[in-house]
């Protein structure tokens, strides 16, 4: 399983989602996904944006967690 990190990485900035959203032209609503895990697809664009204002790579805001067997 794939677990998204972007609310540790806003939290490590002082950044709120709402923050994020404006700087980076996110809609909220998607920033809010992928904090929650709720997120089934990250196109590259929002990445690109995302890990540009964060300063950041994309393996920063992801992480593999093997499912339990």
């Amino acid at each position: 399983m794939i677990k998204f990190r972007l609310k540790v990485l806003l939290a490590m900035n002082d950044m709120t989602q709402t923050q994020l959203s404006e700087k980076t032209g996110i809609r909220q609503p998607t920033i809010s996904a992928i904090c929650t895990g709720a997120a089934k697809h990250l196109p590259v664009d929002v990445l690109n944006k995302i890990c540009a204002e964060l300063k950041c790579q994309p393996g920063d805001l992801m992480e593999y967690i093997p499912d339990a067997e």
